[in-house]
């Protein structure tokens, strides 16, 4: 007689699906949107608007003018250190600033 395996759990199972194919890492990343107010302040997040965040680790960012398109330019390093100061979560590598059209 073999010993019988306990059935899995479908959140166990489906946890494991999204671990193996890579999803969940990517739904992680993706919390970053909602948080940018609290992880960039709220001075930025008036003049900004996170859209999305690829695969190869580029988020890409609405900016309400050129001006401040300039300036969080020169700020990217600090605002990827908050971005990914959160361990276990994929890391954004670079933010594209993109003018926001109306």
């Amino acid at each position: 007689m073999s010993a019988r395996k306990k059935p899995s759990s479908v959140g166990d199972v489906l946890a494991g699906v999204l671990r193996d194919s890579g999803i969940a890492e990517r739904v992680e990343q993706a919390r970053l949107i909602p948080e940018w107010p609290t992880l960039v302040g709220t001075q930025i997040a008036a003049v900004t608007e996170p859209t999305s965040i690829a695969a190869d680790g580029t988020m890409f960012v609405r900016v309400t003018t050129n001006a401040w398109m300039n300036e969080l330019s020169l700020m990217e390093p600090e605002l990827l250190r908050a971005l990914n100061a959160t361990p276990g979560r994929a890391p954004v590598k670079r933010i594209r600033w993109l003018l926001k059209r109306d």
